[in-house]
């Protein structure tokens, strides 16, 4: 499992735990490139996360997208291994 895969799988640790909807979306082909790795909705607040591994940085194209998204009052993190804990932050400041 890559360090990145590592992320996303504890990420999705805490979202099922908080009984959030939340899914991957496709990139490439149909899909659009640059959106968040996990999008989701909880108490009908819209969340995009992007999973990090390390001192990894998004892409221009993923930062473009995320501000898309706060532009519509979404919410957005970034995540790595050092800060799972602000998905929790997350679900508890939507409760």
């Amino acid at each position: 499992m890559t360090p990145e895969a590592k992320v996303k799988k504890k990420v999705v640790d805490v979202l099922k735990k908080g009984g959030a909807y939340y899914f991957f979306p496709a990139t490439g082909g149909y899909g659009r490139s640059g959106v968040p790795d996990i999008v989701g909705c909880y108490r009908g607040v819209f969340f995009a996360i992007e999973c990090k591994a390390g001192t990894n940085k998004p892409t221009a194209l993923q930062e473009a997208e995320m501000n898309k998204i706060k532009e519509a009052n979404g919410q957005v993190l970034v995540v790595n291994e050092d800060n799972i804990s602000d998905v929790t932050i997350l679900l508890r400041d939507i409760s």
